[in-house]
């Protein structure tokens, strides 16, 4: 109870789920969305920062490996 499982929902779902058991399943979209995401920071006051970082990228690459596997 109250526990969050970082994976594959399918894996997770079946290995460590009961059937009867589910109430919500969190899936982490958009996918490829083709944009970069970034965390905003506030100053002390509250106000928004000029300050921020990419927290992740989302945009569809195919690596050399993932060419060769697929090809």
């Amino acid at each position: 109870m109250n526990t969050l499982y970082y994976g594959d929902n399918l894996k997770i779902l079946r290995e460590y789920i009961k059937d009867e058991s589910v109430d919500l399943i969190y899936l982490d979209s958009p996918f490829n969305s083709n944009r970069n995401y970034n965390v905003l920071f506030k100053d002390e006051s509250g106000t928004d920062a000029q300050s921020q970082i990419t927290a992740f990228e989302d945009t569809w690459r195919w690596s050399i490996d993932a060419e060769e596997v697929y090809h």
